[in-house]
């Protein structure tokens, strides 16, 4: 499945949606949004509606938590991180889940068995989180929880298919990824916090774009693009100046990070061989993070820009439903598993 194919068409993209669900791809492959998002009513309706009982990781036994997490002064990892936790083994039904940084505290937080959702981010106050999940054929709309027993809240309305939602570092707007699913086309948008003037910043004419993440002061927006024939990352401003090209390497996928010390990260490599790198905003000093033999992707900034959460099958390799969430040191070193499930935990977003 190439990237933009929005428009599988009919058996083809049926076909492709089983072999992802039956596991002839890796997980993180078969979570491409651009192979997957468009999901039909029939992958809806054949999801299940029993709710199993989500295991709690067995690395930390303290009390979770739902507040801001003040900054530790013993270089211990601290906050929260959210992502989608795959507990019926069946990407139609993905749900999102958040447990505190040490691994304690794991609990489901969307209710609805029957739908997917993804893509989940927290707030920069750590007190709410932003997901996409499905509401109809050809549309996925942009949802926000407020910690910690808040109900959903949708905040767009069948604009098209619409993913990695972030909120900005003020808090008052919201970046993602705009899917047209009749033009073959994504972009990056920008709307208000609650859902108000939706627009396009970057993308066609000159270039599908997907997975955005907010610069540190919020002016700018990093993301990944295909304008130079091959996926690379890209800085633009809010107003669509000032594009620039950040990478120049093979095998990029999109999903990417930018820490307040002013370091990037993002994951490269081909099926089951991925990495996480981190390097400087202007590209340079590009440097491996992730060590051998994980398949790692997916990373993600502390808050506090010393650690990285990345989705990884250390434990169990090769495992289509091996994937779960690791924390590690910018060096590499520290590699601590925080999920452990017999089904994926994935998409990482870490918070306050």
């Amino acid at each position: 499945m190439r990237l933009g194919g929005w428009r599988l068409g009919g058996i083809v993209f049926l076909l492709g949606l089983t072999a992802c669900t039956l596991g002839q791809r890796p997980p993180e492959a078969a979570g491409d949004p651009f192979a997957l998002a468009t999901q039909t009513a029939l992958a809806q309706s054949a999801a299940p509606t029993a709710s199993p009982a989500v295991s709690t990781p067995t690395v930390a036994a303290s009390t979770p938590t739902d507040t801001p997490t003040a900054t530790p002064d013993n270089g211990e990892p601290w906050g929260k991180i959210v992502f989608t936790c795959q507990i019926y083994k069946a990407q139609a039904s993905d749900q999102i889940c958040i447990m505190n940084a040490d691994g304690s505290g794991y609990r489901r937080l969307t209710t609805e068995n029957d739908r997917r959702h993804f893509y989940p981010s927290l707030a920069p106050d750590g007190r709410s989180v932003v997901y996409s999940a499905y509401t109809g054929s050809n549309h996925f709309d942009i949802f926000e929880i407020t910690l910690p027993d808040g109900e959903p809240r949708q905040l767009t309305q069948d604009l098209g298919i619409l993913t990695a939602p972030e909120i900005s570092p003020d808090g008052s707007l919201i970046a993602f990824t705009y899917g047209d699913p009749y033009r073959d086309t994504h972009a990056i948008w920008v709307m208000n916090r609650d859902g108000g003037d939706p627009h396009q910043v970057w993308g066609p004419p000159d270039g599908n774009a997907w997975d955005p993440t907010w610069s540190p002061d919020g002016s700018q927006i990093l993301f990944a693009s295909d304008r130079s024939g091959r996926v690379q990352l890209y800085v633009v401003n809010l107003d669509g100046s000032g594009l620039r090209q950040v990478t120049e390497a093979s095998n990029l996928r999109g999903r990417s990070d930018w820490s307040a010390q002013g370091w990037m990260t993002t994951y490269s490599g081909t099926p089951w061989h991925r990495n996480v790198y981190i390097f400087h905003a202007d590209g340079s000093d590009w440097q491996r993070v992730s060590p051998d033999g994980g398949n790692a992707q997916g990373p993600s900034f502390s808050p506090d820009g010393k650690w990285l959460a990345v989705t990884a099958y250390y434990d169990r390799y090769e495992d289509i439903h091996g994937c779960e969430i690791y924390i590690m040191r910018l060096d590499g070193s520290d590699l601590r598993r925080l999920t452990i499930n017999d089904y994926c935990d994935w998409q990482p977003r870490w918070g306050p």
